[in-house]
């Protein structure tokens, strides 16, 4: 049985190359996503189920928590938290309000991203709810309230990397949804 060539395996090689990069980027945005959620990484918050665990147990260590709203050029909506900033106990469940209002003349679905600043305390940023889960859609000249129910982990006071956190700010930026197959 004759071997294939060096030059018969190259149309081969190239193809599986070809569909290992293509493969590579359609799992990039996946697993950068799951690996942000994991390890808190560029201020990715926490995302937890108090139904199936038990209550955090708070601590006596305070953090400044400053709240911050934003919306893309191109969404006529206005956006803003209830407060600027709120002092939270370590473990403490708290509520905070966003605001969202349609500015526009037609009902547009909106979808918002989010982070915790400074980085490391991501991975202590824990949403119980939030509108950010979720899409979000608005009629024309439509106000909606919409709540965040968050604590910080008490973990973070274990943490001698975050022993100088005193101040976290969370932070949303709202863009128009690319599907808007929600608005009527």
């Amino acid at each position: 049985m004759k071997r294939p060539s060096r030059m018969a395996l190259l149309p081969l090689l190239l193809t599986v190359c070809a569909v290992a990069m293509v493969g590579a980027a359609y799992a990039s945005v996946p697993l950068y996503r799951a690996f942000c959620r994991v390890t808190g990484f560029g201020g990715t918050t926490q995302r937890v189920d108090l139904s199936a665990q038990a209550m955090p147990q708070a601590r006596d260590r305070w953090v400044t928590v400053s709240f911050d709203g934003n919306v893309e050029p191109g969404l006529p909506w206005d956006f803003a938290p209830d407060l600027k900033n709120m002092r939270v106990r370590l473990g403490d469940v708290v509520i905070v309000a966003f605001h969202a209002r349609n500015r526009g003349g037609k009902t547009l679905v909106g979808t918002s991203t989010f982070n915790v600043q400074p980085d490391k305390a991501g991975s202590y940023f824990d949403k119980v709810q939030c509108f950010c889960f979720t899409r979000q859609t608005l009629k024309a000249g439509e106000t909606v309230e919409l709540p965040v129910q968050f604590f910080v982990d008490p973990a973070l006071a274990d943490d001698r990397q975050t022993d100088d956190v005193r101040n976290i700010t969370l932070s949303y930026t709202f863009f128009q949804a690319k599907d808007q197959s929600a608005a009527p």
